[in-house]
Order: structure tokens, then C-alpha cells, then sequence
């Protein structure tokens, strides 16, 4: 439980989105979506904490053998190995959707450039896709289809908010056309979640998707409101 507490704090301290959606998870489940939201950020974190694609890519690799380790039953002495050991022994996950996530990361710590909007799109449900799978197969649900188009919409707004944060020379924006064509394809794909049956055991897996309405308009929306967004989408039980 130590390690599972480790993981909410640094989920609450550095991804507060997720945090906020797991609160509407059962208490039993919580924990693995903590362990799986703290390795998504220590995955993300990487590209922010090195400079050298090399180093980047041995960290990757540090943590592609911490997964094979954890799941089976060797967690490295780190709280989020801890963490992910307990999670691949009450839970059924597919190995490949983190093999997914570690290899997407690989274009963070690299110097290249998306070649299109579908290659974004990709990494997109690589990354955020992914985790909303793992996330729904803990609370008992497979929901391919619906993990896609969500975390696609959300991972595409991130990347909206993202852009004022960021310099001009930024690999992710290169131009003004694209923040249209993002704004459009995450709104795109957030219609097409909203036409798929959302399983009520699984709404906070998907729960950080009902927050897309609300940055496309404020990028930058306080705490309270996208609490509203959220309480809102639990009552409706869709996104």
C-alpha cells in the first residue's frame, strides 16, 4: 500500500485529470489506476528530464524491463514497479498495450517530427489510448473502440493546451493550420466517442474525455470548473 500510495501522490501532484477521474472509480480499483496513471507520467516525464535521445532511449529501456519484471512478480525497488506488480497480479493485462505506450514514447525523446496528423493520431492512441484501455480492463471492461476515439480527443487537446507552454520551434507545432486541424480532429473524435455505448463500470477510465468540450474553449479552465465537467458527465453517464 506504500507504493500504491506513492503513485496517488504523484498522480495528484503531476496529473491531476486522471487523479480527479479515479476518485469516481469503486475504492477497491483505485489503486491499480494510480499504479498505471504513475507509470504513464513517469513514461511522459522522460522526454522532460533528458536531453540526449541516447539517454532517453536506455530509460525506456530501464523501464521496458521494469514492466517485465513487475509482471513477473520481481517489482525493481521503485515505487511504481511495486505498484505495477501488485496491478498485473489482480488484473489481466495485455502486454502489448504497455509495449505500446514504451515504444510510442520513443518519438518524445528523438529529434523527429510528425510526418502528418494521422502519425499524431497514432502516437495518440498509443499513448492515451492505451492507458484508457488498461484503465477500463481493470474496471472490468474491454472497450477497444471507445478507449481509441477518447483518448485520441483528449490526447489531441493536451497537445492544444500544450502549445503556449511550449517554444516557437516546438517539433509538435509547426504551424497555425495544424492547431485548426487539431481543434477539429479532437472535436471529431470526441463526437465519435460520444456515439459509443460508454459502460457505466467504466466511466472513469474515460472520464478525462468530458474535459475536451471544456479546453477547446479555455485551454487553461480552472480546478472547479473541470470538476463541474466531470460531476457532469458521471450524472449523464456519457462523455
Amino acid at each position: 500500500m506504500t507504493a500504491f500510495a506513492a503513485c496517488e501522490e504523484l498522480v495528484r501532484r503531476h496529473d491531476p485529470d486522471r487523479f480527479l477521474s479515479a476518485l469516481f472509480a469503486p475504492a477497491e480499483k483505485r489503486r491499480f489506476l494510480y499504479g498505471l496513471y504513475a507509470f504513464n507520467y513517469e513514461m511522459a516525464h522522460i522526454s522532460e528530464a533528458v536531453h540526449e535521445p541516447m539517454i532517453g532511449e536506455i530509460r525506456l529501456a530501464w523501464w521496458r524491463e521494469t514492466v517485465e519484471g513487475a509482471r513477473a512478480g520481481m517489482p525493481r525497488n521503485h515505487d511504481v514497479a511495486k505498484a505495477l506488480a501488485e496491478t498485473f497480479a489482480a488484473n489481466d493485462l495485455p502486454e502489448e498495450l504497455f509495449e505500446k505506450m514504451i515504444e510510442a514514447r520513443s518519438f518524445d525523446v528523438s529529434t523527429d517530427s510528425f510526418a502528418d496528423i494521422d502519425a499524431l493520431e497514432a502516437y495518440a492512441d498509443a499513448t492515451s489510448g492505451s492507458l484508457m484501455r488498461l484503465a477500463a480492463l481493470v474496471l472490468g471492461v474491454e472497450a477497444d473502440d471507445l478507449a481509441r476515439e477518447a483518448g485520441i480527443a483528449y490526447a489531441l487537446t493536451g497537445m492544444l493546451r500544450a502549445i503556449p507552454l511550449h517554444a516557437a520551434h516546438s517539433k509538435h507545432f509547426v504551424a497555425d493550420d495544424l492547431v485548426a486541424a487539431l481543434t477539429q480532429r479532437a472535436q471529431l473524435h470526441l463526437d465519435a466517442a460520444r456515439r459509443i455505448a460508454m459502460p457505466k463500470q467504466a466511466l472513469a477510465a474515460f472520464l478525462p474525455a468530458a474535459l475536451v468540450p471544456l479546453y477547446l474553449k479555455r485551454p487553461q479552465a480552472p480546478q472547479w470548473l473541470r470538476q463541474i465537467a466531470f460531476l457532469r458527465a458521471a450524472i449523464r453517464g456519457h462523455l
